[in-house]
């Protein structure tokens, strides 16, 4: 992907990210580290990038702070959590459910929860580029680490 259309660096707000299992936690790292090595994203009718994008929860909203290569702000992107509510809490029980099958459950057992947990992150993904339609265009696979990053902020009601 040229870098116009790249994510170099991503944070997190700390103050947002609500501590999890090891297992979560294991799959933010993942899906940092994923988003980095290969994404496509593009500020539509803004910059090209690359871009530095800072992601947390302020006042209920989830915000995407875009910046650019030199880390100057192009734009913050402000989401409503409402919509995604149900999809991360869904997730989160249904991710919960296939950790705990993974340790004592049998593999066609395990592999029916883990089609379940991918169909709800492709719910998720797919919920995170309508919302963010005419805003900022991603592809499939980086709105599917976003959503990662999304659950990790972890929306607390």
């Amino acid at each position: 992907m040229p870098k116009s259309r790249r994510i170099v660096d991503i944070v997190l707000d700390e103050q947002s990210v609500a501590r999890r299992s090891p297992e979560v936690e294991h799959e933010r790292a993942v899906a940092m580290f994923d988003l980095i090595e290969q994404n496509d994203f593009r500020l539509v009718g803004g910059v090209p990038g690359p871009y530095r994008l800072r992601v947390g929860i302020f006042e209920q909203r989830l915000v995407f702070d875009v910046r650019d290569g030199e880390d100057e702000k192009l734009r913050d992107i402000v989401l409503s959590l409402t919509p995604f509510r149900k999809v991360v809490k869904d997730y989160f029980l249904i991710c919960e459910s296939y950790y705990a099958a993974i340790k004592k459950l049998g593999p066609s057992q395990i592999e029916a929860l883990d089609m379940g947990r991918r169909g709800l992150h492709n719910e998720g993904s797919d919920l995170l580029r309508e919302r963010l339609a005419g805003k900022i265009e991603v592809d499939h696979d980086t709105a599917r680490r976003l959503f990662t990053l999304i659950c990790a902020l972890h929306i607390k009601s």
